[in-house]
């Protein structure tokens, strides 16, 4: 199958299945919180006149989250928000996403939280907002696209299709 024989997946049911893996997302950032609460017997987030969070916190919940997208990608190229729609990753020859592309997929797919650096200066409100336009940007390039592909498949020579 190539990218021109599937069917390309619309907009809407890529911007559902997300929805749909936000909670997976959602859940796997408690179960790691409550683990490493646990391991650090309630001292994973310290508060004195400052709030303190151990260095390696949020790198271990990027490191899970980005496992979960990319063992489901590269296993049958469905998250579990991908399965109910009927939707799946491809390489562009229709074939199996590789490792590589899984990985740069995710990376420019990640890139607007790159926004929240511009917390300091711009407020918290104001950086979500810098990264939620940058979503739709990539996202929004998938209207104009004739496979409707964001631009983190066009990255990574990746389509969605039903």
């Amino acid at each position: 199958m190539t990218i021109h024989a599937a069917t390309p997946c619309p907009l809407w049911r890529r911007l559902i299945a997300l929805v749909y893996d936000l909670l997976i997302v959602v859940a796997l950032v408690m179960v790691v919180g409550l683990l490493s609460q646990l391991a650090t017997h309630g001292q994973l987030i310290t508060t004195d006149t400052q709030t303190h969070i151990a260095w390696w916190y949020q790198p271990l919940q990027g490191l899970v989250v980005a496992a979960y997208f990319l063992a489901s990608w590269r296993r049958g190229g469905q998250t579990v928000g991908m399965r109910p729609w009927r939707i799946r990753v491809l390489a562009a020859d229709g074939s199996g996403v590789t490792w590589r592309q899984a990985v740069l997929r995710l990376i420019v797919a990640a890139l607007p939280l790159l926004g929240l650096g511009l917390a300091p200066w711009l407020g918290q409100a104001s950086a979500l907002w810098v990264i939620g336009i940058a979503w739709a940007v990539w996202f929004g390039i998938g209207l104009f696209d004739p496979q409707r592909r964001a631009l983190h498949d066009i990255a990574a020579g990746t389509f969605v299709a039903r």
